[in-house]
């Protein structure tokens, strides 16, 4: 894979591939992420969950309707109280905040609602790393202190490589290989496999542009 057929296979403008390319050829060589349908898997998860490689960090802007689909924990009054409403533009930060914090409240390392880990630990990166116990690993794979400095995932380097740590972690290069995607996207989103048909229509894209 070159800049031109990574280019291809994320379906990005020649601006946003100059940007990624060296982050992404370093960490396609770090971790192991070498055959044509490693790198399409890998691009297309990573292309969904960094909305076409665009952000590095998790929004919480999401419609009142919205906000119990996605996040259990959001019952339906806590979403007509914090999520975004009619004539809003975005939900405020501050709700934003309340929201992550209820969400991820008591999760793999995270402390309750009040002690601010959720909005803390957040997604960040291209594969969004979330949760205090996941920044702690991952952190440890990086040689980085993401427990103190978890914004050190919105740099691109590590945005890009905190990816390529999550996929070696949990081993979704074999999943790659042997064709099994969906199962890739139930890893990394668990059973609601949340954006199955865009990441599926995503990987068709990848496949093509690298011959996988």
């Amino acid at each position: 894979m070159n800049k031109h057929t990574f280019s291809k296979a994320a379906a990005l403008p020649p601006a946003l591939a100059n940007r990624w390319w060296p982050h992404i050829e370093a960490t396609c060589k770090r971790f192991g992420i070498t055959t044509p349908a490693q790198q399409a898997a890998f691009i297309a998860q990573i292309g969904h969950e960094s909305g076409g490689f665009t952000r590095v960090t998790e929004s919480f802007n999401y419609a009142v309707a919205a906000l119990p689909a996605m996040f259990s924990r959001i019952t339906p009054a806590l979403a007509f109280a914090l999520g975004r409403k009619p004539g809003e533009r975005a939900v405020p930060l501050e709700r934003q905040m309340r929201i992550a914090n209820i969400a991820y409240a008591n999760r793999y390392g995270n402390g309750d609602a009040a002690s601010g880990d959720g909005w803390r630990y957040r997604g960040r990166g291209l594969k969004q790393i979330t949760l205090l116990a996941n920044y702690r690993e991952c952190g440890h794979a990086l040689d980085l202190d993401l427990v103190t400095h978890p914004e050190l995932l919105e740099r691109d380097e590590y945005a890009a490589l905190s990816a390529g740590w999550y996929w070696w972690a949990f081993g979704l290069g074999k999943l790659a290989d042997a064709g099994k995607f969906d199962e890739i996207t139930r890893r990394i989103n668990g059973p609601a496999m949340e954006g199955a048909e865009p990441r599926r229509a995503r990987w068709a894209v990848a496949k093509q542009a690298l011959g996988a």
